[in-house]
């Protein structure tokens, strides 16, 4: 079955430790994706999102203009990040590990992510959808986001560490729901 990532109810967020002392976040407000799920066969399922990369908010323009320049995301010639699936493995319960391929600034690495189902149900307008969360680590440098600056006392201003969390909701795309009709 088909379904189609719902915008209105999916945060892409992620956060990083800034000067080791606080933890800023943000997120991504435009996006689109799918994900092809068999009931029969959950391994076998897999999905792709595209992400807006001047989408951008951490709350800061100032920090989201330099996060969008060439320092980090480079968004005037790398507009886009996409993460594409490759293998799902049950880790127990509701908890699944996803292998994909997430390109950053035209450099693609592969990356586990865990995906944790939350629920099904049909919405007031007649609409099947599923619901789930999806959390993971990075590190920026892998991607060529090497940007920073050594602080006095030690450290770094910006972590290497990323942490990725998304929560969210699937819609069932129409296409399939008149299949399955």
């Amino acid at each position: 079955m088909s379904w189609t990532i719902d915008e209105a109810h999916t945060t892409i967020g992620f956060s990083a430790r800034y000067m080791g002392l606080s933890t800023v976040r943000g997120r991504f407000g435009t996006f689109r994706g799918e994900v092809d799920i068999d009931p029969r066969d959950l391994t076998s399922s897999r999905g792709r999102i595209e992400i807006d990369m001047a989408s951008v908010d951490t709350g800061d323009d100032t920090r989201d203009e330099h996060l969008r320049s060439a320092d980090f995301f480079d968004v005037e010639n790398h507009p886009t990040m996409v993460f594409e699936s490759k293998a799902v493995t049950p880790k127990g319960g509701d908890v699944f590990r996803v292998v994909g391929d997430l390109a950053i600034r035209g450099v693609t690495r592969e990356v586990e992510v865990d995906v944790e189902f939350a629920g099904e149900g049909v919405d007031p307008y007649g609409n099947r959808r599923l619901a789930g969360s999806l959390t993971g680590i990075i590190h920026r440098s892998e991607w060529g986001l090497k940007w920073n600056i050594a602080l006095e006392a030690g450290g770094l201003l910006v972590s290497d560490k990323i942490k990725i969390e998304v929560d969210g909701q699937l819609v069932e795309s129409k296409a399939a729901a008149e299949e399955t009709a």
